[in-house]
């Protein structure tokens, strides 16, 4: 569910992926703390033929972390009738986000729920938000937006409606950032917007691509936005000019903390 309680998931879909996760649970003796959307769904710009990218935080028995061999800490599900499902250990997404990890904080902020959260998660939440290290996610959104805008921005040939959100969506995180470095950036583009103090003009064509993806494929060839090239490039050069911000020691306890009171419960 979203947060203004409307579902963007067909109800046969999210019975699907329900009973994905209750299997996962059973087959590897874990338990779901968290399951979300992650990809261009929770993202705002779903195309017709958006998979479903489901991602999911677990917790194992107390006795699996004592071994002397680390097991595997994430589990990996084939892609099948368009949904992907992957999950971290709880432990890899702790370690990530003392890190200010930009995957595990949109995880926790996704507008699309598949479960309802275990409550340890808005503990997360309250962690990510204290260790928030603005130039570590500006750096990550501008190699995300680079890699995705690298081969085309310069140019003036047509592009994938789909490739402009993949540099467009990182680039309005910088933004953010830059506008109020004390806040994790949103994960939804249209919330993005509303943050991201933009002209009209820029703001009404994000809209009118969202909605050329909404009634094409993934592939699909769009017009080039001139303003939106533009904006683009500015803030990904920008990601340096945000102060980081140094980790405390009490930081890493409460992360510790947290895991213990998970595998003891």
């Amino acid at each position: 569910m979203t947060d203004d309680g409307e579902d963007p998931i067909a109800p046969d879909v999210r019975r699907e992926i329900e009973r994905r996760l209750s299997a996962i649970e059973a087959a590897e003796r874990v338990r779901v703390l968290m399951a979300v959307e992650s990809g261009s769904r929770a993202w705002g710009f779903p195309s017709p033929d958006s998979d479903f990218d489901v991602r999911f935080l677990y917790v194992r028995p107390r006795d699996w972390y004592l071994s002397l061999v680390p097991g595997r800490d994430v589990i990996e599900q084939p892609i099948l009738d368009d949904i992907d499902l992957n999950g971290w250990d709880v432990r890899k997404g702790l370690g990530l986000l003392l890190k200010s990890n930009a995957v595990i904080s949109e995880w926790i902020e996704s507008p699309i729920r598949y479960r309802p959260d275990d409550p340890v998660i808005a503990a997360l939440a309250a962690l990510a938000d204290a260790v928030l290290d603005p130039r570590a996610l500006a750096h990550h959104y501008a190699s995300s937006g680079r890699r995705a805008a690298d081969r085309w921005l310069g140019g003036s040939d047509a592009v994938p409606v789909k490739r402009y959100f993949y540099a467009l969506r990182p680039a309005l995180a910088i933004r953010a950032l830059r506008l109020n470095p004390g806040t994790r950036p949103p994960m939804n583009l249209q919330a993005l917007v509303a943050v991201s103090d933009l002209p009209a003009a820029i703001a009404d064509q994000i809209v009118e691509l969202v909605q050329a993806k909404a009634r094409t494929n993934e592939q699909a060839n769009g017009l080039r936005r001139p303003d939106l090239d533009t904006l683009i490039a500015r803030e990904l050069d920008q990601a340096g000019e945000l102060a980081p911000r140094t980790m405390r020691d009490d930081f890493a306890s409460r992360a510790n903390a947290l895991f213990l009171e998970l595998v003891n419960q």
